[in-house]
């Protein structure tokens, strides 16, 4: 995923310099460090200039401090994440009150700070409204931190395997988190059900032919445009699949 774009607010300049340099060593997501402040009413003014993802919030500053900052973004529509940055541990319930994705104590670990960050991107993008999440002209594959759009025009098939789907396209394979019936149900129209396991996009359909696979005597596959390997059709289906093949093209 794109990094988050982040400020950083601590009335100590080390402290501050301190969180750039641990954040220059996270990854997936990494964080794009857009600005600093050293109080809470610097740090209105930058939010007032500028989108951002991530607020680090110190909590003890002179003039409006964390909380009572964390209290203003609360209220706003557009509020980027917050986690508190703090020497002391007993501010943690009101901080999680105010809906802050996490906390930390200093001295803070590397570690332990990615792991802050994963939470972020996780809270901004469910935050995301379902539409935006899972477009209808595409799926969103979420691999090692990184969020691809692959585009359902470019699904040649989906293949149930263990708890996850194989979503083929011509130049790759991608594992999807989805239900297969639930893509079926969605998508009537651009996919066909050719065995238990697997959908197979109504357009990429190039043959029905005579294939064994060692199980059954007489088994049918689909060849499919672009790729080599063929998709097994189930008994079951295939009269489903050949009145697909009657279909205009």
């Amino acid at each position: 995923m794109n990094p988050l774009r982040t400020l950083i607010v601590d009335d100590e300049a080390l402290a501050r310099s301190r969180m750039r340099a641990l954040l220059a060593d996270c990854r997936s997501p990494a964080a794009d460090i857009v600005g600093e402040a050293a109080n809470g009413e610097a740090a209105l003014e930058q939010l007032g200039a500028q989108r951002l993802d991530l607020v680090l919030l110190d909590i003890h500053m002179p003039g409006i401090d964390g909380l009572e900052l964390a209290r203003h973004l609360r209220s706003r529509p557009d509020a980027p994440a917050v986690i508190f940055v703090t020497a002391y541990a007993a501010h943690a319930v009101t901080a999680f009150e105010l809906e802050a994705v996490d906390y930390l104590t200093k001295p803070v670990r590397v570690e332990r700070l990615q792991q802050a960050l994963q939470k972020v991107a996780r809270h901004l993008h469910e935050r995301q409204p379902a539409a935006a999440q899972e477009p209808q002209d595409a799926l969103l594959i979420l691999d090692r931190g990184r969020t691809e759009r692959v585009p359902l025009s470019e699904v040649l098939y989906l293949k149930s395997e263990f708890k996850y789907l194989t979503v083929r396209t011509a130049q790759r394979s991608h594992i999807f988190d989805g239900s297969l019936s639930d893509l079926e149900e969605r998508y009537p129209k651009r996919f066909v059900r050719v065995h238990r396991n697997a959908l197979v996009a109504r357009s990429a359909i190039r043959a029905l032919e005579k294939y064994e696979d060692g199980e059954e005597a007489e088994g049918w596959a689909l060849r499919l445009d672009g790729i080599p390997e063929p998709v097994v059709v189930s008994r079951r289906q295939l009269p489903s699949v050949r009145e697909v093949l009657k279909e205009p093209r």
